[in-house]
C-alpha cells in the first residue's frame, strides 16, 4: 500500500456533515485536503502536508486523527470574515 493510499484508508473512518477529507500527491509530498460539501460558498480548500515519517509510524491513526483535528482547528479560524484584530 503507498503512503497515499495508507492516508486516503484512514479518512475513510471520518465523515462530516460540513467537510469533505481527501488525501492527494502534490509532488512527492502526501497532502490532508480539507474542503466544504458546499463549495458554492468559494472558501478556500484547506491542504495540510502529511510527512511520510507520521505515515509509516505505528501510531499513525492516532497521529492522524491528532494533525486532522488541529487543521480543522485552523481551517475554521480562517473562515472568520471580520475579528476584533480586523483592521477596517
Amino acid at each position: 500500500m503507498t503512503s497515499l493510499e495508507k492516508v486516503e484508508t484512514e479518512l475513510t473512518r471520518y465523515e462530516h456533515a460540513l467537510l469533505d477529507f481527501s488525501a492527494r500527491d502534490s509532488n512527492g509530498v502526501i497532502e490532508l485536503v480539507i474542503e466544504l460539501k458546499n463549495r458554492a460558498l468559494g472558501l478556500h480548500t484547506y491542504y495540510a502536508p502529511v510527512h511520510e515519517r507520521d505515515i509509516e509510524h505505528a501510531q499513525f491513526a492516532w497521529t492522524l486523527q491528532r494533525y486532522l483535528y488541529d487543521c480543522l482547528h485552523d481551517y475554521i479560524v480562517e473562515m472568520f470574515v471580520r475579528t476584533p484584530q480586523s483592521r477596517d
